[in-house]
């Protein structure tokens, strides 16, 4: 299991206008265990693509990277962690959204 330390969001624009809802980029620099498989020396962040449309959201995508140098970990959720994450970036949004109120 992992933590989040940090985080970036973006909103993805759609210039063709052919995509429903909205698209969010989330950018998760994690605290790993040094025990866990998932633990790399030079750290691990978390790229997910976070979709919103009326009232449902879900994750489109995600990957795991290194952090430092960009490169792709081979690496699935894990269905608690993945519940974790889509909690985590639905917060987010409805706090951006409140805030802009």
């Amino acid at each position: 299991m992992f933590t989040v330390r940090e985080y970036s969001v973006d909103l993805m624009k759609d210039p063709f206008g052919i995509l429903t809802g909205s698209r969010y980029e989330f950018m998760l620099d994690l605290d790993v265990a040094e025990d866990d498989e998932l633990y790399q020396e030079e750290g691990v962040s978390l790229r997910v693509i976070y979709v919103v449309e009326e009232e449902a959201s879900r994750i489109a995508k995600y990957e795991f990277l290194t952090t430092s140098s960009n490169k792709y970990i081979d690496f699935e959720l894990e269905e608690d962690e993945e519940k974790m994450v889509l909690a985590f970036c639905k917060e987010q949004v409805q706090e951006s959204a409140e805030a802009s109120r």
